[in-house]
Parts: structure tokens; sequence; C-alpha cells
């Protein structure tokens, strides 16, 4: 395999920064996929862009063997950025909060190295930039956009991707089985009838509607969910009126839940619903609520045999001391619809990505939430040497680990 030398190292960390001071929202990340399209058209790769609006796949066949996807996602978030670094984002109330620039980073740094390593390998990579994964639609788009249904893709055998983390740099965590939750975001209209704020006896309350709900749903967690199992319910949103002397007709709630598993979360769900309703009915309401559905994710579940062999490749290039397990994240990520609509197997692993001393002495003082930013933090970069080099290094060898060997 080409070595990741010091000019390319450069060009990498030249890549990066900029992607860094240019964030773009989901279903906007033109410049990003642009640039994602012109490097793997110079790296040999066929290219098309525009799926599921920016989505691009570079495909890489090189002989007989299994179809290997390495996939990255592109969005950043709403959120202004306070590093303070010289690289930091210029695009005001944008930034790379949750570390998609090195998402992207890595993945084109690996398809310049097993381009260049064909020699190394026989089957096809494809490699795939993903919008929008923050709002949870960008896989979804790509999919029915026919990623796989109108052959812009051949369906693969394996889906590998990483997430840069707050932990050590130079570290990689997994976790078998399902490792992140199911999320669904959910918004609650309360309708009820208003009036003037001196005369609460002729209106139907919806502002008492609503604030009863958003207790009265904390007791699913706490009633309706067996200690055994995992569930989260939290209520982020409660907007009512404008006034503090009219009563409005409507209270709008907006809330998260998260699941592991599809029967807790079928649950979880129908006990949001029924409460919803009880509310609107106890309180007189002639309308029952209306719910939204924002935004789902499903569980993402780690392929426990594929965990197991990219491991064994991890652990004899970087050492078994570089790796540890974690237990299941209540992050929510899309990926695991890649995999599941080709019916493969899916490894999805961490990468570290804070300063590794930083991170000893945190943890060392029990300090980790208060010393070290997570993910969507305006707070949250991190550093590039050796988060990149380690990046780039997993995605290769994790890839070569699952194609096939060339034909001697």
């Amino acid at each position: 395999m080409a070595p990741l030398d010091d000019t390319r190292l450069a060009d990498l960390v030249a890549l990066y920064e900029d992607l860094h001071r240019h964030p773009e929202l989901g279903f906007q990340e033109t410049r990003t996929a642009a640039e994602a399209a012109r490097r793997l058209t110079a790296y040999g790769y066929d290219v098309t862009t525009g799926i599921g609006v920016t989505g691009v796949t570079g495909v890489l066949r090189n002989g007989p063997g299994p179809v290997v996807l390495l996939r990255a996602d592109m969005d950043a978030l709403p959120v202004t950025e306070h590093s303070g670094l010289a690289y930091a984002s210029r695009t005001p109330g944008r930034m790379h909060a949750c570390g998609h620039d090195v998402h992207v980073t890595c993945l084109l740094g690996a398809a310049e190295l097993l381009a260049a390593a064909r020699d190394r390998w026989s089957g096809t990579l494809v490699v795939l930039f993903q919008p929008a994964e923050e709002v949870g639609n960008g896989a979804r788009a790509m999919l029915d956009d026919g990623l796989y249904s109108k052959g812009l893709v051949p369906v693969p055998d394996v889906v590998l991707a990483q997430h840069v983390a707050p932990f050590g740099a130079g570290l990689i965590a997994y976790c078998p089985g399902a490792c992140m939750a199911a999320a669904d975001s959910l918004e609650i209209t309360f309708h009820g009838t208003g009036g003037h704020g001196s005369r609460p006896e002729t209106t139907v309350d919806p502002i008492l509607m609503a604030a009863s709900f958003v207790q009265r749903v904390q007791s699913v967690v706490a009633r309706e969910v067996a200690p055994r199992e995992q569930a989260v319910v939290s209520v982020g949103s409660f907007h009512a009126g404008d006034s503090a002397n009219v009563i409005p007709d409507q209270a709008v709630v907006r809330l998260s839940v998260r699941s592991f598993d599809e029967t807790v979360r079928t649950r979880v769900l129908a006990a949001v619903d029924r409460i919803a309703r009880a509310e609107a009915t106890a309180s007189g309401a002639d309308r029952a609520p209306e719910t939204k559905i924002l935004d789902s994710f499903p569980v993402t579940v780690n392929d426990t045999r594929t965990l197991r062999q990219v491991n064994a490749e991890f652990t004899q290039l970087f050492g078994e001391q570089r790796l540890f397990a974690y237990d299941p994240a209540a992050g929510s990520e899309d990926a695991g619809l890649l995999a599941t609509a080709a019916e493969a197997p899916l490894y999805y692993w961490w990468l570290g990505g804070w300063d590794p001393d930083e991170f000893r002495t945190a943890f060392a003082a029990g300090r980790l939430a208060q010393d070290i930013p997570s993910n969507h933090s305006p707070h949250f970069v991190p550093v590039v040497r050796p988060t990149l080099t380690m990046g780039v290094q997993a995605l290769t060898a994790a890839a070569l680990n699952r194609l096939a060997a060339p034909a001697r």
C-alpha cells in the first residue's frame, strides 16, 4: 500500500482546514461535493454526482471480488464556532461541530491510497459522500434517488464507516451489536380555544394542556420501560402564544425519543401519542393533537463477525492498546440504512480526535464532561494529527480486510 507520506498528509491537512473554513448545511454541500468529485476523478474513480441532491459516489473496479462501500457524511451544523483557530469557520452561524470535515478528508485520503495500491486487492471499491446526516434524511435521499435500484453504484457486500469522537486521538472505539440508538423527533401541536387572559373560563387553554403533557410524558421511561431496557424521552422545544394577556389557540411541543430495540421504540412512541391525546381529552379540546415526524434514525447495528475481522486488522496495524470497547451510545446515525437496503453487514467505529494529553488529564481528574467538548459543541474541533493519519489508515485497512486478495 502506498504510504501516507509527508506530501500526502500536507495535502490532506490543507483540505481539512479548507473544509472546516467553509461548512455547509445538509443538502447544501455543493462546494464540498464538488471537491470530492474532483479528487475522485483525478484518482481514477467513476464518479456520479447529485445523488440525493448533493451526494457523490466514486466506483473503482479492480477485478473479481466483493463490493466494499466506504461512507463519509459531509454536512455541518447551525452552530457558531468558538474555537479561535486560524482556520475557524468563515460562515456566520455555521460550523463543522460534529467532525464531518474529518470524515470527508479521511475518506478522500483512503480513496487515494487504495487507488494507488490496486496491486494489493481485488474487487470493487465504492466511496460514498453523503449529505444531510444531521437531519437524518441524507442516506434515505440517496437510496430514493436510485443509489442501488438504478445501479448508480453496485450493491455492496459490506458497508464501513467511522465517526470522530471526543476521546484521545490515536484510539479506536467499537461496540458490537446495537451501537447507536434509534431517534425519532416529533412535533406535536395541541389545539385549544384562545381568548382574553382575563377570562380563561371562556377558553380551552393549550398551554396548560401541553404543559401537562410535558410533565406526564416523563413517566413513559420511568413507569413503562423496564430497567433492563433503554429509552430516552426529551422535550427540547415548547412554543405557544406571543402576548402575556392572550391565551393562544395552539401550543407546539417538539421532543426526541431514543431507543435501542424496535419493540421498545414502538411502545414508547405509542405511549407518547396516547398521553398527548389523553391530555387533550382531559382539557376538553374539540380537536385531537396533530403529530408530525421531523426526522427518524434507525438503530445502528454492527455486524459482530465483520467487527471482529476488521478489528483483527486494526490490532495488527495499530496495536491492541489502541482499541477499546464502548457501551451503546444514545446518539443516532443513518449510515445503517445503506447497509440495510443492501442486506449487507455494517461496521461503524469511533475515531479518537481530541488532544491525547488533554484527554488523559481530564480522565484522570474525572472531568471529561467538563473539560472535553463533545460533538455539536462550538468548541469541538479535533486535533489534526494524529486524527487524520489514524482515520485514513483505519478506512484503508478496513477496506483491504474486506476486499479479496489479488490473483497470483
